[in-house]
């Protein structure tokens, strides 16, 4: 048993098959003693094979895609509830945003005193936050481990730093 190709589907076996009856293998379109040799019937299955090839490659292309998407989208909705707020809600986002964000503390090349720098929320603002008088608190271990490592202050010296930082944003704000 021969197997069939690919493009070869009960349709268009059964149009090849009636293109050949009608024009008994010679013009495709009827025209006695034809000249023209796309219009032969051998010439012309060819190119109709041709297309029809690229017609399954073109729909076997738009499957996969379709199905690529289809496992890649996200389950949930986007519109409506992607994006919108109402009043309430975005007052209720703005009030859980903080104000700052600390990203590092080292201490200053010109000045020899440590600092904090903080990006304002929602910007690209920085602001470089003298905390030399907070940290005198801390013992000098601590304070070298947390400007060189990145070690963690005791709670209370960052909440200082904080309130520090807070202070230096209303300045900021209020010019």
């Amino acid at each position: 048993m021969t197997k069939n190709p690919l493009w070869l589907t009960p349709e268009r076996k059964e149009s090849l098959i009636r293109l050949f009856t009608g024009s008994r293998g010679f013009c495709v379109f009827g025209h006695p003693q034809c000249q023209i040799s796309e219009h032969h019937y051998t010439l012309y299955i060819e190119y109709l094979i041709h297309d029809w090839k690229a017609l399954d490659r073109d729909l076997r292309l738009a499957d996969w895609q379709t199905e690529r998407e289809a496992m890649h989208r996200l389950p949930q909705r986007k519109y409506p509830l992607e994006g919108r707020f109402n009043a309430t809600s975005r007052d209720i986002y703005a009030e859980s945003q903080p104000l700052f964000f600390l990203e590092g503390q080292a201490v200053s090349g010109v000045t020899l005193k440590p600092f904090v720098k903080a990006r304002v929320a929602s910007s690209y603002i920085r602001l470089y936050v003298d905390i030399s008088g907070i940290l005198r608190q801390v013992s000098k271990s601590k304070r070298r481990k947390a400007l060189r490592y990145g070690k963690p202050l005791p709670f209370e010296i960052v909440n200082q730093v904080n309130r520090q930082v807070l202070y230096a944003l209303r300045d900021y704000y209020s010019r």
